[in-house]
């Protein structure tokens, strides 16, 4: 069992579920091919972080309860919503709606109060054990917002209102009417629960709760450099905690910090992929991720997310801290609350989650995920290639399968063959039927030149010579002697330092290089092809100066 992990960045995210990382296998056929799948080894790799942690067809919103025990998500198709319970890491129930949900928000701590804003104009609130009250808006919502201090439901529409519906007094009370033809998004501060709304025409309206009136409007962002970068939609909105920032997320990908003292944003992100901002949220900094960016630790980090990608970025510097790019496009994506873990719902019929460590620790329920990740990611992975060997078409001739080329039996990559490692073995043993016979007598071979190291003659250095790749050997001894030479002339120009000095013989008694030197494998053929066109000029007359310099009695070799 190995967890998929990714590194950019220098920052680890690990994928705890989602992106066909739990394969599902119907139940009727787990049962009729049971013994099939001791063998299958994506099935025993496969990882449930929650159970049925999915949708039949795809997610559209998900998020996690005031209380952080549970976690809310709807979906299609049949459009529904499903309850996750985290103490038992399994769903809770589910339950089917008559609309498609376009976003839904949670009124109790737990799961048991939430209202959900549908794609046909219908508001609908559930409890605990039901549909509790259906109504309806004049235009088409496109997204919701909740005002505990005065128990005002905000309703943003395709329209120039925004709807309030007073869920005390069971009533729609006078609507917000904003300078555009539409709003897209709406945030209400939590500190002094400023409102503000987001337009199509690129604008954020900020409207007070108790006069009921607009106190201001942040106009458009223009980049001078750019003079079409004041053609977007405000898309997404987000306050952070101290009730002193807000981005502010454009249809053109860019993501806008502003003070609300200031009318210019103090930091202006860009998406990188030019599609409109589904999400942003702030995450506050921790003793966890406070270490991440040193003096940039007391700033907070804002995560950005479109269809295609979610980046966390540094709120003051803009500098980047990592991507989350899962395989589906990005419906929405929560956080857990002061813990790194992350779930998205996106355009596949599993939920994904992610651990990010350098965010913050795993949360309770999941503890065991920071110790099974570490475990997890040291194990030894399996891949594709492991069963096959590769072969060249002249390996392949030798073994005498030349017949299969253009079978299923060979896969053909670049210039050679992947072929089953079974096959390539009772082929091989076939082909040389007396290759045991040929190890064994190499093996005896090389127990009795090692008995005889003692009667080989030494260099002058008292370093015996190899018996692989001699000449190798004796041009790097030949380089120390030039080198020793050139030291110990004063006035030379060619004079190395004592780091330089004798490194053939360092690097014949290195133990990382003492395969080249005991291995018949890494023998250098000097009268291959290869070898001639890299040393074309290579002097007969320094060969045989070697040679005569450094060999050794025959008597010693044979």
């Amino acid at each position: 069992m190995v967890l998929k992990v990714s590194n950019p960045n220098n920052v680890k995210i690990y994928t705890v579920s989602g992106s066909n990382l739990t394969r599902k296998i119907p139940e009727w056929l787990a049962r009729s091919k049971k013994q099939l799948l001791k063998k299958d080894r994506e099935w025993q790799t496969r990882i449930e972080l929650i159970q049925d942690f999915e949708f039949p067809e795809a997610a559209n919103r998900i998020k996690i309860t005031p209380d952080g025990q549970f976690c809310m998500a709807t979906g299609v198709y049949k459009p529904q919503m499903r309850v996750f319970e985290f103490s038992q890491m399994s769903k809770k129930f589910e339950r089917h709606t008559d609309s498609e949900n376009i976003d839904f928000l949670i009124l109790s701590e737990d799961w048991t109060k939430s209202v959900h804003l549908q794609n046909d104009r219908s508001i609908e609130f559930h409890d605990s054990g039901s549909l509790h009250y259906k109504t309806r808006i004049p235009k088409f919502g496109r997204d919701l917002a909740y005002h505990k201090q005065s128990c005002d439901l905000l309703l943003a529409s395709a329209g120039n209102e925004v709807y309030r519906l007073n869920l005390d007094q069971g009533r729609f009370l006078k609507p917000y009417e904003v300078d555009s033809t539409g709003v897209n998004s709406c945030a209400i501060n939590p500190a002094h629960q400023l409102f503000a709304f987001g337009t199509e025409s690129g604008t954020v309206e900020f409207w007070d709760p108790r006069s009921k009136a607009k106190i201001g409007t942040l106009q458009q962002y223009i980049d001078q450099s750019n003079p079409n970068s004041s053609e977007y939609e405000v898309s997404a909105l987000s306050y952070r905690n101290d009730g002193l920032n807000i981005a502010v997320g454009t249809s053109t990908g860019l993501t806008m910090v502003y003070d609300l003292r200031l009318s210019h944003p103090s930091l202006v992100k860009d998406q990188q992929y030019g599609l409109p901002i589904k999400k942003l949220s702030w995450i506050e900094p921790s003793l966890v991720n406070a270490t991440g960016d040193d003096v940039e630790s007391d700033y907070a980090r804002i995560l950005s997310a479109d269809s295609k990608s979610a980046k966390i970025w540094n709120s003051n510097s803009g500098k980047l801290h990592c991507t989350i790019e899962p395989t589906a496009d990005i419906n929405d994506i929560t956080i857990c609350q002061d813990t790194g873990l992350i779930f998205a719902a996106c355009e596949s019929t599993e939920i994904n989650g992610y651990f990010i460590p350098s965010l913050g620790p795993a949360p309770k329920w999941a503890g065991f995920l920071e110790n099974l990740t570490e475990e997890l990611e040291e194990s030894a992975s399996v891949t594709v290639y492991e069963d096959y060997k590769f072969i060249t078409p002249d390996e392949l001739e030798s073994l005498s399968l030349g017949h299969l080329v253009g079978t299923s039996l060979l896969k053909p990559y670049m210039h050679g063959f992947f072929i089953d490692l079974k096959l390539y073995n009772k082929a091989k043993a076939v082909a040389n039927p007396f290759a045991y016979e040929e190890y064994k007598s190499n093996l005896i071979r090389n127990k009795i030149l090692k008995q005889r190291e003692s009667r080989i003659r030494t260099m002058p250095n008292n370093q015996a010579l190899p018996k692989v790749n001699r000449k190798l050997a004796m041009r790097l001894l030949e380089k120390d002697d030039v080198d020793s030479a050139s030291k110990k002339n004063k006035n030379s120009k060619d004079k190395v330092s004592a780091n330089e000095s004798n490194v053939g013989s360092r690097l014949l008694a290195n133990d990382r290089f003492k395969g080249l030197f005991d291995n018949p494998e890494f023998e250098v053929d000097e009268n291959s092809t290869e070898y001639k066109l890299l040393h074309p000029t290579e002097s007969k007359k320094s060969k045989d100066h070697r040679q005569s310099r450094y060999s050794d009695d025959s008597s010693d070799e044979n």
